[in-house]
């Protein structure tokens, strides 16, 4: 049971828990309470930054990558304790052109799979890497210009990632380094592969180790400018039509975030 008093509101659409959460900020609601995954969690982040208003998480999504990221227990009951507790922290934030994310960002193959992911119709884990599988033989690295922090760079990537947080979800690190509260975005540059090394570096996903592969370099960064070839991306696993060129800065402690 909660200690506060409280009261619940349903999300009717997409996008429908960013006015909700706005309208918090306006009645001066201590404590806002996202229930769901990632997607759940931007939309009703991104009303909230800057404001008094706290965010505390109940995850039910598939991945649910923030709440793994900052140890928040997948079981209910447990996670509503730690609401109880109303131990706040101050968290990045991060602008991706006229969108933010709290978590993970990207371009390449997971932007792909998040676009194929959207129109499967099934939800879950298993769907997800029945998809990667189908999709991974016909996926061709492609070139992007990154500017980061005012240096430009050429790169052939197979995904680039902007990790707010260290983890898709489900424990796929792919930037086990980060951190949330250190001013920066963790850019995780994975390099072309080929299809008889995605064992190996599934494997260091899920050991936080993918960091110490030949095949992915992380730059720490402020800002970044990319050019892209396509115009998609995902932000926090939902995809997003973006355009060819995504300007990314972070946004130093902008959200409270109720943690363990």
């Amino acid at each position: 049971r909660t200690l506060f008093d409280f009261e619940i509101v349903y999300t009717k659409a997409a996008k429908h828990a960013t006015e909700i959460a706005k309208q918090a900020v306006a009645d001066n609601f201590n404590i806002l309470v996202a229930v769901g995954g990632d997607g759940s969690v931007n939309e009703t982040a991104k009303a909230l930054i800057g404001s008094n208003t706290a965010m505390a998480i109940m995850p039910t999504g598939s991945g649910n990558g923030l709440a793994r990221h900052l140890k928040i227990p997948l079981d209910l009951k447990k996670a509503m304790k730690i609401i109880n507790t109303a131990k706040e922290t101050r968290i990045d934030t991060i602008q991706f052109n006229n969108e933010t994310f709290i978590n993970i960002a990207g371009v390449g193959f997971d932007a792909h799979i998040g676009w194929e992911f959207a129109k499967f119709g099934k939800r879950g884990l298993s769907s997800y890497l029945k998809i990667i599988m189908r999709e991974f033989p016909k996926y061709k690295a492609k070139d992007f210009e990154l500017t980061i922090d005012g240096k430009t760079v050429q790169k052939k990537a197979f995904l680039i990632s902007f990790a707010n947080g260290s983890q898709f979800g489900n424990n796929a690190h792919i930037a086990p380094q980060a951190d949330v509260a250190d001013g920066v975005m963790d850019i995780a540059i994975l390099n072309d592969f080929s299809f008889f090394k995605i064992a190996p570096i599934a494997y260091k996903l899920l050991r936080k180790t993918i960091h110490q592969s030949a095949y992915l370099e992380i730059i720490k960064a402020k800002e970044v400018i990319v050019k892209q070839p396509g115009t998609i991306a995902h932000i926090d696993g939902e995809p997003i039509e973006i355009g060819n060129t995504i300007s990314i800065k972070v946004n130093p402690l902008s959200l409270k975030i109720i943690i363990p």
